[in-house]
This record gives C-alpha cells, sequence and structure tokens, in this order.
C-alpha cells in the first residue's frame, strides 16, 4: 500500500469514527438553542440598594374587567400563569375579521397538544353594543373556538379602546367612514406570564400566525431555562 493510499485510509476512519460525535454535538446545540425574545413597549430602569447595575422594569399589560361570552367578569386573573395570545375584533366585521379569526382558529389547533394547555387566546369585541355575550357565544361556537383555551370578551366601549391602547398597544376606535364602523389593527400580541408583550404578528398572515407558534415554542424554552437557573441559584 502506498502512503496516499494509507493516508486515505486513516482519514477514512478518522472521519468515521469522529463523525458520530460531531452530528450528536450539532443536535445536541440544536435542541437547546433559542432566541430570547424582545420585551415591548415603555421601559425604566430601576436602580437596587447596593447595585450600580440597573434592574429593568417593563411595560405590564394592565388589569381588567370585562364580560366573557358566557356572561361572566373576566379579568386578568383567570389567566394567572398563562402565555396569552390576544386580538380584538367585531363579529359583524366586512373586512380582515374573518381572514382574523380563522387564523386564531388555525392557531388553537397548531397548539392543541398538553404542552401547550398553559397557553390561552383572548379576543376582545370593538362593537360591544352588537356584541353581546350571547353574540359572542354564537360566534365563537360557529368559528370551532374551544372555550376553555379562547375567551371572547365585551364590555365597557371606551374601557376596551383604553385597553387595546395603554395595555397591548394597538389602536381601536369608532369609525363611521371604516367598513363596518370600526377600525383596529390586525395584530395579534403575544404576553407572557408576566404581563410583558414580546411580540406582535399579523393575524391576516399565515406566515406570521406560523412564526408565532415558533416564538410561542421559544418563550417556553426561556421561561423554562429561568426556572432552572432559579433552582441551581
Amino acid at each position: 500500500m502506498n502512503k496516499s493510499s494509507e493516508r486515505r485510509k486513516y482519514l477514512l476512519l478518522f472521519a468515521l469514527l469522529l463523525g458520530p460525535g460531531l452530528i450528536l454535538i450539532f443536535l445536541s446545540k440544536a435542541d437547546h438553542s433559542f432566541k430570547i425574545l424582545p420585551h415591548y413597549g415603555p421601559k425604566e430602569p430601576v436602580y437596587n440598594a447596593g447595585s450600580d447595575s440597573p434592574d429593568t422594569i417593563y411595560h405590564t399589560v394592565p388589569d381588567f374587567s370585562f364580560t366573557n361570552q358566557f356572561g361572566e367578569n373576566t379579568t386578568m386573573k383567570d389567566f394567572e400563569g398563562e402565555i396569552m395570545v390576544v386580538d380584538f375584533f367585531f363579529t359583524t366585521c366586512p373586512t380582515i375579521c374573518p381572514i382574523m379569526t380563522k387564523q386564531m382558529a388555525r392557531l388553537q389547533w397548531m397548539l392543541e397538544d398538553a404542552a401547550y394547555d398553559d397557553v390561552s387566546f383572548l379576543s376582545h369585541t370593538v362593537n360591544p353594543k352588537n356584541d353581546t355575550p350571547d353574540v359572542l357565544l354564537k360566534y365563537g361556537k360557529e368559528q370551532g373556538a374551544d372555550f376553555e383555551k379562547w375567551t371572547f370578551v365585551t364590555g365597557n366601549q371606551e374601557k376596551i379602546f383604553e385597553q387595546g391602547f395603554e395595555g397591548y398597544l394597538l389602536s381601536t376606535q369608532e369609525d363611521s367612514g371604516a367598513p363596518g364602523g370600526f377600525l383596529h389593527s390586525s395584530m395579534f400580541v403575544l404576553v407572557d406570564r408576566d404581563r410583558h408583550i414580546r411580540g406582535f404578528y399579523d393575524g391576516t398572515s399565515s406566515k406570521e400566525v406560523d412564526d408565532l407558534v415558533t416564538d410561542i415554542k421559544m418563550l417556553k424554552k426561556e421561561e423554562t431555562l429561568k426556572e432552572s437557573e432559579k433552582v441551581s441559584s
């Protein structure tokens, strides 16, 4: 055997021995790789006593008191410990709402695994005069909503608009010149367990809703990592 053939033989053996290890390393990294989602809204640095490095207080979605599709009072406490996907709509909307609702239903279907039992969906009507609890109940049933996970709320219109603008950083308003008489954002808002906004996604886009599913998975990984760091510290 000449030196060239012998060298190729050793290189082949080396590759065969090293290859599986490299594959395992790659898979291991892939399984644990994730991105930290951004925080949206105003931020405030706070200095704790004895520390030169500030902590950051992130925008927090405020509490609310609305009425759900069963006529029951619904507040933020009903979503305690849960990740939320939030939107605004109205049942007689002739433009984007039917698309958004179908996308939310698709999102519900994509996250029906037990691993996502802690993910809830919350839809606020911007037309509470028409969208009573009975109307929302009928609408939800027609859209295939799982009421264990998906809540529709109505209430005082001014409070709903205020919650949209100050809470979720979305514009909502009554406008006689708009189709159906209302203007509202098409965005789905991702809210973490601490009530911080972590993402905005166009609820009329299948691609962006797919991105939302990916980011929910990333958020769950982030929270798992935080919990493990608390235990180890």
